[in-house]
């Protein structure tokens, strides 16, 4: 199902922190990752599978669908890359 509702940049900043905090399998408070933190580094371990799977997720939490095209030729290196993105993929959608 696509979203007709807009999503803020607050809403999906919370959801993104707390899937890439589940994918590196960590007990931390979501708001202590800031939007500069490294998808890879010495906190966060996201790597090429994980992400697909945190992108499903994040689409079921916030009950969007991202279409495929908006991942091509984009790279993600912070949490905020990956905020930015999904935020572009709910603007086309709403």
């Amino acid at each position: 199902m696509t979203t007709t509702h807009r999503l803020d940049r607050s809403t999906v900043g919370a959801t993104v922190r707390r899937v890439v905090i589940a994918e590196s399998r960590l007990s931390i408070d979501p708001a202590t990752i800031t939007e500069n933190e490294p998808l890879v580094g010495d906190l966060l371990r996201v790597n090429s599978l994980g992400f697909v799977g945190m992108l499903v997720r994040i689409e079921d939490e916030l009950d969007v669908t991202l279409p495929d095209d908006l991942f091509v030729g984009r790279s993600f290196t912070t949490v905020g890359d990956l905020i930015d993105v999904v935020l572009a993929g709910t603007e086309g959608a709403a």
